[in-house]
């Protein structure tokens, strides 16, 4: 099969789909007519630009459904408006990226006769020194001008999300005298209609039972409690016990990487999602919940000897929205700590001192000094228990996330 009948197969499934979803443009659409497009737009219009060092470059060209018979020329640029309607669109929070850190050289390109791909433009990312923490940026690259052919206008912009490897420290949540729950003060409950929680885990072993952590309100009602191998589970299956009932996600977790998991509650449906793929679901009740409460690890009487976790924990946040999946996508290696509906965001990276500290500012700082467990059964929880000694910190290889 020639190479540009095969992009002509995508191209037709691409206008397909925009068909059914109701574009105009697709219904009328001549797939046997020659018109332009970004080359790497086919499927998505969003590609992932991996910046290591600066200055970092990616070629863009134009690409033509068949070969043209005379010289095509087309003007790029880089147009930073439309990342707010792309945003609107498809329901993501991607940023423009900061004045004087991107280029754009050769922006002026020609399809020549008898070929159907252009000359490159180089678009160059010269610095990240203001690039904020935990935001995902894109340069959208878009066809201005192109003379003597149409312009296949789904392809028309191709937006480049700057992908950098990005280093950090996470906790140590294999001593099991770290396990103890953090009871905010009663200013700082919320009742959460809709909400999403998310914890970053990393694996070192698995056997029996293994708690992670629990969301919940201060008495422990309608919690949302993250475990492996209860029940009779693969060691290696989590369990979410939601406020309405047992959801078991499809994915078995390995060891030695990490995972980002995210729960969603969107006042009807109950959704477990993983690195930001929709993994399992279940009935909601259509009651909120109170937030003010957070547990690490097992931190009941004698069970936090046997029902340990080994290994890591990032990321930790809680949301007054259920987040969509592109949003999730985009937070696996970090999020703007202003983003809306962060209630509140512990990276656990500190690396040092007894205190969580919540990134967003609002005030869920988590001192592990001041904590409260029940000690013996039946006791009740005792208070203001000091467990910083146990706090351990990680920052090595394993630690790497390609944002």
């Amino acid at each position: 099969m020639k190479t540009y009948n095969l992009r002509n197969s995508l191209l037709a499934m691409s206008f397909g789909a925009l068909a059914l979803m109701g574009c105009t443009e697709g219904d009328k659409f001549d797939y046997g007519k020659t018109v332009v497009y970004i080359t790497g737009t086919e499927t998505t219009p969003v590609t992932k630009f991996v910046v290591e060092d600066t200055p970092s470059a990616y070629a863009v060209t134009a690409s033509a459904t068949s070969k043209v018979d005379k010289e095509v020329k087309v003007k790029f640029a880089i147009d930073n408006s439309l990342v707010e309607a792309y945003n609107k669109e498809h329901k993501t929070s991607y940023y423009v990226i900061p004045d004087g850190a991107v280029t754009l050289e050769g922006n002026d390109v020609v399809i020549p006769s008898g070929k159907a791909f252009s000359t490159p433009a180089t678009v160059k990312v010269v610095s990240t020194e203001n690039f904020a923490e935990g935001r995902v940026y894109v340069v959208p690259v878009t066809m201005t001008q192109v003379d003597g052919l149409e312009v296949l206008q789904p392809s028309k912009t191709i937006f480049l999300q700057i992908s950098r490897v990005i280093q950090f420290t996470s906790l140590n949540v294999s001593n099991t005298n770290l396990y103890s729950n953090f009871i905010f003060s009663e200013d700082k409950k919320k009742e959460l209609s809709n909400f999403t929680y998310e914890i970053k885990f990393h694996s070192q072993q698995w056997h029996s039972i293994a708690r992670l952590c629990s969301f919940t309100s201060a008495d422990e009602k309608r919690s949302s409690m993250l475990r492996f191998g209860e029940a009779g589970m693969d060691v290696n299956a989590m369990q979410w016990v939601s406020p309405s009932g047992s959801i078991v996600s499809n994915t078995r977790f390995s060891t030695d990487r990490w995972y980002m998991v995210s729960l969603t509650y969107d006042g009807n449906k109950l959704t477990m999602y993983v690195d930001g793929v929709k993994d399992t679901e279940g009935a909601g009740d259509g009651k909120p919940v109170d937030f003010q409460r957070f547990e690490l690890g097992m931190s009941w009487t004698s069970y936090r000897g046997s029902q340990y976790f080994r290994g890591r924990i990032a990321e930790v946040r809680v949301w007054n929205r259920a987040l969509s999946p592109a949003e999730l996508q985009m937070g696996l290696c970090g999020v703007d700590a202003q983003s809306e509906g962060l209630l509140a965001y512990w990276k656990m990276n500190e690396g040092q001192g007894s205190i969580f500290k919540d990134a967003t500012g609002h005030g869920y700082d988590m001192d592990w000094t001041k904590t409260a467990r029940e000690i013996n059964e039946g006791a009740g929880l005792s208070y203001n228990l000091n467990y910083s000694s146990a706090i351990a910190w990680d920052s090595d290889d394993k630690n790497k996330c390609n944002q």
